[in-house]
This record gives structure tokens, sequence and C-alpha cells, in this order.
């Protein structure tokens, strides 16, 4: 089937970990798809006010926060799927006898409750200051669309079960989940765009390399892992390409003929 709109996670595929830039062919093949007419959607874990480093291309909308807050290219929301009071307060009492960092995305800002070297090197390794920090209590009084904890599997599945039993998580990194309200993903995100534009899902292609980029992976007609991406994120594939750093979106492109 004719490929008609292409959604691109950020980090660790559109920009590289090592450089933090887009590759030149990867940007010449975002010019060459929207010349062609292909809609062309970032999909992120990242919130839209993070998102600085596209390097000026336009895209047509923007599946931010992995799936729980959806904009156009006019930066206008078009869904958004906030985590519930009744959670957060759980978490907030939780956090009080076992503290740990987290950054949690409001429509006012992201914050976090605490900061320690491996939060500071996380946001190192994106290329983004740490947030502001501030108390969870104060914090929860925004409306919440993203949660991410800075703890390990165990912990993890101990929120899901005890205190945010509302949420389902997802994980691109080792030091940290995210956590977005139940049944909210990347793939529930691609749903919103195509209801947006009438597209079937026959005409979509993804490509990821992380955790979060399982769901739409596997949700779209054609899913390409990056050649950075861990194995997991390669068996949801329907096909592996190079590195984000070895020009694996352009690669990709040309191995599908839609380039």
């Amino acid at each position: 089937m004719k490929t008609k709109v292409i959604f691109f996670d950020i980090d660790g595929t559109l920009v590289s970990f090592k450089t933090h830039s887009i590759p030149a062919s990867a940007k010449t093949a975002i010019h060459q798809l929207k010349r062609k007419g292909i809609k062309v959607i970032i999909s992120t874990g990242r919130a839209f006010r993070n998102i600085d480093n596209l390097e000026g291309l336009e895209f047509d909308g923007y599946i931010t926060a992995n799936g729980s807050c959806c904009i156009d290219s006019k930066g206008d929301i078009i869904a958004q799927y906030l985590l519930s009071k009744e959670n957060l307060g759980k978490l907030a009492f939780f956090l009080e006898e076992n503290p740990f960092p987290c950054t949690f995305m409001t429509n006012s800002g992201n914050f976090i409750n605490h900061t320690d070297d491996l939060t500071r090197s996380v946001y190192q390794l994106v290329n983004l200051p740490t947030p502001p920090i501030k108390p969870v209590h104060e914090i929860i009084k925004h409306d919440v669309f993203q949660l991410s904890a800075f703890i390990d599997r165990e912990q993890e599945a101990g929120l899901l079960t005890g205190i945010l039993t509302d949420c389902d998580s997802s994980r691109w990194h080792p030091s940290f989940s995210d956590f977005n309200a139940k049944n909210c993903n990347k793939a529930t995100g691609m749903d919103v765009f195509l209801n947006h534009f009438d597209i079937d899902r026959a005409h979509t292609m993804v490509f990821g390399d992380g955790g979060n980029d399982i769901s739409i992976l596997k949700h779209a007609a054609i899913g390409i892992a990056m050649g950075n991406a861990n194995d997991a994120v390669k068996a949801a594939a329907n096909y592996v390409t190079d590195s984000v750093d070895e020009d694996g979106i352009s690669n990709a492109l040309k191995h599908f003929n839609v380039l």
C-alpha cells in the first residue's frame, strides 16, 4: 500500500544521542517526503514545550508525551489524556515515605520533586535543562499528562499495582519509566492523527528506537526500528534499518521505495 503518513520518534531516531543533531540525510528525506505530499508527524516522549531540536523542520503534527498530548501543526491540542487526580494524590503521600525523583509534565510546564546525579545525567543525554524543583503536593494541583519516575523495574511494577493503578508504563531508558493514563500510548496518538487526516492505517510507516515506540511500531503498517534500538524494539518492528548515525532513516525510505 502507498505510504501516506510517516511517524518519527525524536531522540535516538531523528536526533543522534552522540551529536544531539539530525543527520543531513534525514533532513533531506523529510523535505522530500513533504514535497511528495506525505504527512510527517513527530511521535515522542517529550512534552511539546521540550521539542527544541528539530532544526527548523516543519511537521504536520506532534504526538507528545507518549500519546498523552496530540498537537496539530499550528500548536493547538487536538487530544489530551490526563493522569487521575486520585492516583497522583496517592503518589504524593507514597513519596513522603519512599522518596525518588519524578518529573511531572503539565500544561503549566515540567517540574521535578528533587534531583540527583542520575536525573542530571539523563537530562544531559537528551540535551535538556533539568526542570525546576517543586513540592509534589504543589505540582499535582496542575493537570499532569505524563510522569517520569527514576526507579527500577521492580519499583515500577509496584507503582502500577498499588499506586498508579489507572496508568500504563513504558521505558526507553533503563534509569526511568514513563507513566501515562491507561491505554494511552503512541499507538493511540497515531489513531488521533489518522482520524484527523482521514488516513487508513494501511498507509502508515513508523520509525522508532525505544521501548515507548513498541506500541506504535506494532500498530503501523510498516514499523521500522533503528539499528541502535534494543532487541525488544527490533522484535516489534517489521524491518530494522541502520542506526541514526548511519543514515538509518534515509536508507529505510529508499529500501521501501518511498524515496
